[in-house]
């Protein structure tokens, strides 16, 4: 194919979006592969041909729904799309069917649009329903045949379908009603609703006020906003679909220092956990004199549990990229290196797809677009090393040698890569910077907190209702995310702790839920962002278990250059395995005090700096637990756990606001946020 110039690419940006009317979008990243989604698209190419239906089979990455997956989305003429989650390939064939064909939705996989609205817009199709409160007694069944009932009875019946929805998207607020295509939703339902809902809404067009549920989605997708929506493997359809490269385009209409000054109204932060403002990194990096500059993408996502990185990097590869080039273009750099674990095969090859589609449309190489600016971008594969995360240790990987961390100053920006200004950014990092070029950094700015701006993803994972890939504006609160967004605690048991931050974050307790969520506020709790994993704990989880657990795998990922860190984790780890046996005693906790102490002030980079951090966090929060495991053993720390769980949950008290320290958050929390494990920005 030909280079693509500025003129095409303003062309395709004036083009409505082009795509067949009728299509069926399987989600393919590795959690809908492991859960069987190749089998299921396969199923529904077969029924295709088999029915000689004309709608499209595509592939897509995750949208992040974790908890459903399978996930596709239909789209039929006539029809809303619509997701289904816990797909089957027995289920194929109805699919295309039933939805594609008969136009009727199929009962308890259809997961709700979080797009509600306020007011109908047009005739209602089909009512989803489905009963929040717990799981015994559900009267889902009740109310579709109760609105079956009473739709017939107006002569309905025929028109609109009742359907039992998998999921709403709003949690313990009994029986939720969603009208569509609108997406206008009813909650806290009951039995004389059912006739006022189908004579006011579904036949006089009017919404019933007192029902309505007004509150907006808490997520806001700007680094997930083409995720499960394009094709990864496609870059026509991220050009023609997802304003692909329009930023770049942007960025080249521009000087170096405007695309800079941009970001710096964006006031963007590493994304990686170390939260160090973006445009001055890329500005350090533009100031050193030097005859070559190199970008770095850090995709070594090395945190248990976390998998945002790898969702992005397999979902929307292209933006990723775009993030570089336009970084590359502001630094002055001309060569860019993805920094991505070999444990993820299947984002290394759809990033290396995307490599060679951009360089074969003249996006990546000499004279990108007619400006003059050369860039190009190679992959180079971590081998597992969490310490390859801290970006000393990750550059010495990239140039072949042992992946171990080396003294700063002097910084990357100043003599990185081939001792040469480097400038390294988190991948989420890189997937907003076209959204700000394409839209502006005060829009960006517009979501988040004073210090704190735009949106952050997060894994969120644990004993959780729906495990899934969440993105918030900054200040939301960690109660929202869990109970809003995710549905609360698995079973309705009660939380008892929140941990993020990865093995160098902290351990937050119930009663600081109402926590807004910040690089500042997390610190002063003990904890850290980290790269965005948030692993939800009840009351079940013994809090000494948990920081053995971190405090291990920060002992087998040390590189053990430094002796804070090596020693100083083996020894922590002892003495918390003695403790977790029933052997400890009262002068342990004075003594993993001074080794936290020790490793915090001593070690060489964030992996031993912030591995004390999950210690000491469950110390601060939960010594009662500590103190019945030296006491009485095991099983009498796990009916401590019990008791201080009941009583801490029963009242959650409001997070204290803490007067600055000021000698800055690090030092007032023993926390260094610059950790590591891909938490690098």
């Amino acid at each position: 194919m030909s280079a693509l110039t500025r003129e095409a690419l303003e062309a395709i940006a004036r083009q409505p979006a082009a795509g067949p009317a009728e299509w069926i979008r399987v989600q393919l990243d590795t959690g809908g592969i492991a859960a069987g989604a190749e089998a299921v698209h396969q199923a529904l190419l077969h029924a295709r041909d088999m029915h000689h239906h004309a709608c499209a089979v595509l592939r897509a990455g995750s949208v992040g729904y974790s908890f459903a997956d399978p996930v596709i989305e239909v789209q039929a003429a006539g029809m809303p799309a619509v997701h289904y989650g816990r797909v089957t390939p027995e289920m194929a064939e109805r699919v295309v069917r039933e939805h594609c064909i008969q136009h009727r939705l199929l009962d308890n996989h259809v997961i709700a649009t979080r797009q509600r609205a306020l007011a109908l817009s047009g005739p209602v199709t089909h009512l989803l329903i489905r009963d929040t409160g717990p799981e015994s007694g559900s009267k889902t069944d009740f109310f579709q045949f109760s609105f079956g009932e009473e739709l017939k009875r107006c002569g309905l019946g025929e028109r609109i379908q009742v359907v039992r929805a998998l999921d709403m998207g709003i949690y313990d607020e009994g029986l939720v009603v969603q009208l569509l295509p609108g997406g206008v939703t009813y909650a806290n339902v009951l039995a004389p609703d059912v006739a006022r809902i189908v004579a006011e809404s579904v036949q006089g067009g009017r919404v019933v006020d007192d029902l309505l549920w007004k509150k907006a989605d808490r997520q806001v997708r700007i680094v997930l906003r083409h995720c499960g929506n394009v094709d990864p493997d496609s870059l026509d359809d991220y050009l023609k679909r997802a304003e692909g490269y329009q930023g770049l385009r942007r960025a080249l209409e521009q000087t170096p220092d405007q695309v800079i000054a941009e970001l710096k109204v964006s006031a963007l932060r590493g994304r990686g956990g170390a939260g160090f403002p973006t445009w001055m990194k890329w500005q350090l990096t533009r100031a050193q004199p030097a005859t070559q500059r190199y970008v770095i993408c850090n995709g070594d996502e090395g945190d248990p549990g976390a998998f945002m990185d790898r969702s992005v990097l397999e979902s929307d590869p292209h933006a990723v990229l775009e993030g570089m080039i336009i970084a590359g273009y502001a630094m002055g750099a001309s060569k860019g290196y993805f920094y991505i674990r070999a444990e993820y095969p299947r984002a290394v090859e759809r990033m290396e797809r995307a490599i060679q589609a951009a360089r074969e449309r003249g996006l990546l190489g000499a004279d990108i677009l007619g400006s003059g600016f050369s860039f190009d971008a190679k992959i180079r594969l971590g081998a597992g090393a969490f310490v390859c995360g801290e970006e000393t240790a990750l550059i010495a990987s990239i140039e072949g040698r042992r992946g171990s961390p080396t003294p700063r100053p002097p910084y990357p920006s100043v003599r990185g890569l081939w001792g040469m200004p480097t400038a390294i950014n988190n991948v989420e990092t890189l997937a907003c910077v076209p959204a700000i070029l394409l839209k502006g950094g005060a829009w960006f700015a517009g979501f988040g907190t004073t210090t704190s701006k735009g949106t952050k993803v997060f894994a969120v994972t644990g004993k959780v209702r729906n495990a899934q890939l969440v993105e918030v504006p900054m200040g939301t609160t960690l109660r929202e995310i869990i109970y809003d967004v995710c549905g609360g605690v698995f079973e309705n048991r009660e939380i008892k702790a929140v941990q993020t931050g990865g093995p160098s974050g902290g351990v937050i307790p119930v009663k600081h839920l109402d926590t807004p969520v910040s690089y500042e506020t997390l610190q002063q709790l003990g904890s850290i962002m980290g790269s965005g994993g948030m692993l939800v704990m009840d009351k079940t989880d013994s809090m000494v278990e948990v920081a053995k657990f971190y405090l291990k795998f920060c002992v087998d990922e040390s590189c053990g250059k430094c002796a804070p860190c090596r020693i100083g984790g083996y020894q922590l780890l002892q003495i918390l395995d003695r403790i977790s046996r029933g052997r400890g005693s009262a002068s342990d906790l004075a003594q993993i005090q001074r080794i936290c102490l020790a490793m915090q002030r001593a070690s060489l980079c964030g992996l031993g700096q912030t591995a004390p951090n999950p210690v000491l966090s469950t110390l601060r929060y939960f010594g009662e637990e500590y103190q019945a495991f030296i006491e009485g053993g095991p099983s009498y720390a796990r009916k401590v756990s019990r008791a201080a769980t009941a009583a801490s949950g029963a009242a959650p008290a409001a997070p204290p606001r803490a007067a600055p320290d000021p000698r800055g958050p690090v030092a007032a929390t023993g926390t260094n946020p610059a950790a590591v494990g891909g938490t690098v920005s």
